[in-house]
């Protein structure tokens, strides 16, 4: 296992590489343009090298310069500027991927994917990648680069096993399809071992996040699977926060803006309990601020549906598919 491998762009925490450590790879590089961010990562994967710049001023030959030759490339470039959750993302699909300086950060993962020539690559981002035209664009974008079959998997993170509802593609050079669990995960078989939250927790990143009075007044008042605040986001579409879960459903999406109510309590959940909520193992860490470790939570793969890729990429690695 330690021949596979693996480099991850965009590494944020470390969600996506942490299921595939999970499945044996070994993660030896990440690439982040935030400090504290990266710094997360590395205290996660000490044995990894770390590349804290922003992916339009690195080559492949700096990557390779530290870890020589990856078999794997994954990463999960922004998704703001395909999101239907943003009110603001550009009309035209094919402006999002080629006019918006974010969205083109798409177009240096698909660079660094054809330099690095790995023998597998996962690219992760929200099915609205796939709108319009730019399916046909994100095809034409790797050919260029010389892979000349993309698959575009679209997985749910629910399906294999994470408490929390997550539609995602994952852009790759080989079929993923990895068999689902035959049972999901609730919310509450996910949280309820955990200990009351305290200012110094035995278990990390599990302190008491603060509300005010007029919030718990408001918040005490609500029932499993309401909202206290309701948005519009792109189009027709409306978004909801601050949502009580319900203990016995899967959690919806944890996204670095979301703050849940736990289901019995009249209180937010912590970084920890959102953790839980995208399959984080507690010895996992987030640095940072508060809103910074949510914000790390929200945007990771869920580490369950990591894993089940992670493994689909091993068996094709080895032979088996």
């Amino acid at each position: 296992m330690s021949g596979l491998k693996l480099v991850d762009l965009f590494c944020g925490a470390g969600g996506f590489s942490r299921g595939f450590k999970e499945a044996g790879f070994s993660v030896v590089l990440g690439l982040d343009n935030v400090e504290t961010v990266a710094g997360t990562f590395k205290a996660n994967f000490p044995g990894s090298k770390v590349i804290v710049e922003d992916i339009k001023l690195v080559r492949a030959e700096d990557i390779e310069a530290l870890i020589g030759s990856p078999k794997v490339v994954i990463g999960g470039p922004p998704c703001e500027p395909f999101t239907s959750a943003n009110p603001k993302r550009k009309p035209n699909p094919l402006d999002r991927l080629y006019a918006d300086p974010v969205g083109s950060l798409v177009l240096h993962f698909v660079r660094l994917v054809g330099d690095l020539n790995p023998e597998v690559f996962v690219m992760e981002n929200v099915p609205g990648i796939l709108e319009g035209e730019l399916k046909d664009a994100l095809r034409k974008e790797f050919k260029r680069a010389g892979y000349g079959k993309v698959y575009f998997n679209v997985l749910r993170a629910e399906d294999y096993g994470t408490p929390s509802h997550r539609i995602r593609v994952f852009v790759s050079n080989i079929r993923i399809k990895p068999k689902p669990s035959r049972e999901r995960v609730t919310v509450i078989e996910a949280i309820s071992d955990l200990p009351p939250p305290s200012l110094n927790p035995p278990i990390p990143n599990h302190e008491p996040v603060p509300l005010s009075p007029k919030k718990l007044k408001r918040i005490a008042k609500l029932r499993w699977g309401q909202a206290l605040i309701s948005y519009k986001g792109y189009g027709d579409k409306v978004c909801y926060n601050l949502v009580r879960l319900h203990p016995y459903k899967i959690a919806p999406t944890v996204m670095g803006s979301s703050r849940f109510i736990h289901p019995f309590e009249d209180r937010l959940l912590t970084v920890r309990e959102h953790a839980r909520l995208m399959g984080f193992p507690d010895d996992h860490v987030f640095l940072g601020g508060r809103d910074t470790q949510f914000n790390q939570v929200g945007e990771a793969v869920p580490v369950p549906l990591a894993k089940a890729i992670a493994k689909v990429v091993r068996d094709y690695l080895e032979g088996v598919l």
